[in-house]
């Protein structure tokens, strides 16, 4: 019989997936921070009373800290938005979030044929001179022949995109969102390497956030994906250079959701009035601001004025809120309907996905898991069968 024996990487993993300090694990369990920490690095283990006052501090199942970690998974680089702005805990806290989609994957690999990774080969060269305007110039230029390229290969034609999502989806990005309790994280993309292969995932805020800005965040995360490398940390790079990635991650959403030939035909016809861009809104599914942004882009309203239409829109409060914004929810995406189809089929119950799940090292309880893969509450809910412990009396033959 294999001896079991507790993993402290799994303790750090499980503090660090609930967003606590050692300090705050400390005082939440009383366990001294030094000794908590002799348990993350394996110098100690705990006794059977206090990794069960962990396990409960934490809300995880007790087996997970006993439970060697078969499905690796590396993650080399996450690209957030406002990277200088979120804390290190929380992006470490949605990074390894998405490691345990990334194994769920894995495990449902096993059964599902999941859309291939469809990404057209493209070489970006860019420019690191932000006062040169002609390598600027050429910059734009070639992200904007980038995104005309990959719209191309996905045959989306120059029409606006009615389901972002599905467009990801069918192309081999996994698109997920749970509640990041952070202002400061809007969306985050990331490349996993796994047993058998990478995924890359764009994952977005729940809640209350606008379909238009939330659609430019996918599109902002595709550039990512598309443009920048994924084997070099961001901590190495300067704030100058994650800067100048934010940016050309902007110029590449402005110009594959709105594209040049037929957004610029469109807006021509009344590129400064406020009214008619609320009009264009609804068709093409962008903010206004966004929309402004870019007919300055394609020069076809100038500098002033296109700083006069800021002005205007800060002046009628639509920073933050604009007119006709309604809140962006994913569709059901494609672990829900994976799930679904694997207990439809009777391929597998909701009691051996989750044993399944723990051979991966997903030992989770099941609304972890349905918040973390953006299913619908209850998909994985096991409803307890008490054993009858009666039955009918058999019949017999009455003495006459």
């Amino acid at each position: 019989m294999e001896k079991k024996e507790f993993r402290g990487e799994r303790l750090k993993n499980a503090r660090l997936f609930r967003g606590k300090t050692l300090t705050e694990l400390s005082a939440i369990t009383g366990i001294s921070k030094q000794s908590l920490s002799l348990y993350e690095n394996n110098h100690n283990k705990p006794d059977y009373e206090k990794c069960g006052i962990i396990a409960s501090v934490l809300d995880f199942p007790y087996e997970f800290f006993w439970q060697e970690d078969e499905c690796k998974t590396t993650t080399e680089v996450t690209y957030f938005r406002s990277l200088a702005s979120a804390t290190k805990m929380s992006r470490t806290t949605q990074s390894l979030k998405l490691e345990f989609v990334a194994k769920m994957y894995e495990m449902l690999l096993e059964y599902i044929d999941f859309p291939i990774l469809n990404l057209p080969i493209v070489e970006f060269n860019g420019s690191d001179d932000e006062f040169d305007d002609e390598k600027n110039a050429k910059m734009i230029y070639e992200i904007e022949q980038i995104a005309t390229d990959v719209r191309n290969h996905w045959g989306l034609g120059d029409a606006p995109i009615q389901n972002l999502q599905l467009v990801l989806e069918k192309n081999g990005i996994i698109v997920t969102g749970f509640d990041t309790n952070e202002d400061k994280i809007d969306a985050f993309s990331q490349r996993t390497i796994l047993n058998n292969g990478e995924v890359f995932f764009i994952c977005v805020d729940q809640g209350s956030k606008p379909e238009g800005r939330i659609r430019f965040d996918m599109a902002h995360e595709l550039g990512h994906i598309i443009l920048h490398p994924w084997s070099e940390s961001l901590e190495l790079i300067t704030k100058e250079e994650f800067k100048l990635r934010e940016r050309q991650a902007n110029i590449f959403a402005s110009a594959f959701l709105l594209p040049r030939n037929s957004f610029g035909n469109d807006v021509q016809t009344y590129p400064t009035d406020l009214k008619y861009y609320q009009w264009l809104k609804k068709k093409w599914k962008a903010s206004i601001q966004s929309m402004a942004y870019r007919s300055n882009q394609l020069h076809i309203i100038s500098d002033n004025q296109f700083q006069y239409m800021m002005r205007q829109i800060s002046k009628n409060g639509w920073r933050q809120k604009e007119p006709d914004d309604v809140p962006f929810y994913l569709n059901e995406n494609i672990f829900q309907g994976a799930i679904d189809l694997l207990i439809d089929e009777h391929i597998l119950s909701v009691s051996s996905l989750l044993r399944q799940s723990k051979q991966y090292g997903v030992t989770l309880y099941p609304s972890d898991i349905e918040e973390l893969l953006h299913l619908k509450k209850g998909t994985l809910h096991v409803e307890e069968k008490i054993p009858r412990i009666i039955q009918l009396r058999q019949n017999t033959e009455d003495d006459s």
